[in-house]
């Protein structure tokens, strides 16, 4: 019981001493400061998604994560994580890591762009020979049920170690352009 009240008290010191800024700052932040969700801009976003292509379903969940500690940036930011489940035209899964943790999940998020406005993710798939890339999602309008979805892999060097090596068509977990609709 000590160390429970010792936890609590500790956390709220630490979130009384951070500067607290909104999602939407622009320039440069402090160590050890907050990128809070002031605006509960992110709430649109939190639910399951749902998109077709190449003859396959996807279903991504996004949730809210708040109060999370950037390791590069040292800062502590609320953002966004997903998880996607990726069935092919008969139902059968091809990809599913919605069970996994949420401290493992293979897509989240930065913050929004002040280029064009999109909310900016990352994406790192271990299962497929670390795979990685850039997400942008923006709704497509104002009743927020629908998401753009844009996908940027990065420079992914597939070695011999790689169970997919001289796989042809490599394996494709997300979809690089679609448009979901919340579900």
């Amino acid at each position: 019981m000590k160390n429970i009240l010792l936890i609590i008290l500790l956390s709220s010191a630490i979130a009384c001493t951070a500067q607290t800024y909104p999602l939407r700052t622009f320039t440069e932040i402090p160590e050890n400061t907050y990128l809070k969700d002031t605006n509960n801009e992110l709430q649109g976003y939190e639910g399951v998604w749902k998109g077709t292509w190449n003859n396959r379903t996807i279903f991504i969940t996004f949730k809210k994560n708040y109060y999370i500690y950037d390791n590069v940036l040292k800062y502590y930011k609320d953002n966004l994580i997903g998880k996607f489940k990726v069935l092919d035209s008969n139902g059968n899964i091809l990809f599913d890591n919605t069970n996994i943790s949420d401290d493992k999940a293979k897509i989240w998020g930065g913050k929004f762009r002040k280029v064009d406005d999109k909310y900016s993710l990352s994406y790192v798939d271990p299962d497929l020979c670390f795979t990685s890339g850039n997400i942008r999602i923006s709704f497509t309008d104002s009743t927020k049920t629908k998401l753009n979805w844009n996908l940027y892999l990065g420079s992914n060097m597939i070695t011999d170690e790689c169970p997919y090596y001289n796989t042809v068509p490599f394996p494709e977990a997300l979809p690089k352009e679609i448009v979901l609709t919340k579900q």
